[in-house]
């Protein structure tokens, strides 16, 4: 799992950024949302990099 906040608006951005917003459950600016490590939700975070920051980590989700 990881944690990850909206640090920046999605007002303006392209459409599919939005969307990548709207998918990891951010809906209001400095919300934290946990999400599970996934590929996909990491390909999420990447394409929204400026807008989002990963607050924090855990590696023994699984241990």
């Amino acid at each position: 799992m990881m944690k990850v906040k909206l640090v920046r608006s999605p007002n303006g951005r392209l459409e599919r950024h939005k969307a990548c917003v709207r998918g990891l459950g951010l809906r209001r600016m400095h919300q934290v949302v946990e999400v599970e490590d996934t590929p996909c939700t990491r390909g999420m975070v990447n394409a929204v990099y400026y807008m989002v920051k990963i607050v924090e980590e855990s590696r023994d989700a699984t241990q």
